[in-house]
């Protein structure tokens, strides 16, 4: 099963991803952009680079998800795969940026994913205090800085993208204490395996 952990950034992913990789030691933890050799140069390029045009960014990302899904999911077709981040989350950003058509989208990144599709979705919602107090205690990439509102766009498009594609999804509200996050989706993910 091929399940995707999503939500903008300090929503609590990466914690609850840690915590699911020590419940599931036989699971394949991975990520977007990053998961491979290429994707960390990419992620670089993505994350620290404040010259890329919109086109330029969602070229590289896509780069890095067929690239994943060759190296990474393909490969482990069958087993528990648990990746943070996907098209979810790709096709989120772009249409953040008011540039580019659903539609379209969905068939770039179709073809990038070489049709292989999440199983199910786990999507992290966050407040926008919370999201302001969480952003106020770290260091910015260059997608954070583009602003509160721009994150909670994002936000708002991760969920439309999840239902137009119609994969199960798990609303997680990330104002909930970790260990019951952990909770939540511990069962979730038993209840499908």
């Amino acid at each position: 099963m091929y399940i995707v952990v999503e939500g903008i950034d300090t929503c609590g992913k990466s914690t609850q991803i840690e915590l699911l990789a020590k419940a599931y030691p036989q699971a394949v933890i991975t990520k977007e952009p990053g998961a491979t050799e290429l994707g960390s140069k990419i992620r670089e390029l993505v994350l620290y680079s404040d010259d890329l045009c919109p086109v330029t960014e969602l070229l590289l990302f896509l780069a890095d998800r067929s690239n994943h899904v060759s190296a990474v999911i393909k490969p482990n077709l069958g087993r528990l795969i648990i990746s943070d981040r996907s098209l979810i989350s790709g096709m989120a950003y772009a249409l953040a940026s008011k540039k580019f058509d659903f539609d379209w989208l969905e068939r770039l990144n179709r073809f990038a994913m070489q049709d292989i599709m999440p199983d199910a979705i786990i999507l992290f919602k966050i407040k926008e205090e919370t999201l302001n107090e969480r952003l106020g205690e770290k260091t910015h990439d260059v997608i954070e800085q583009r602003g509160i509102q721009y994150m909670l766009n994002v936000q708002e498009q991760l969920e439309y993208v999840a239902a137009t594609l119609e994969i199960p999804t798990l609303l997680i509200h990330a104002e909930e204490s970790i260990e019951s996050i952990h909770e939540i989706i511990d069962n979730y993910i038993k209840g499908r395996l």
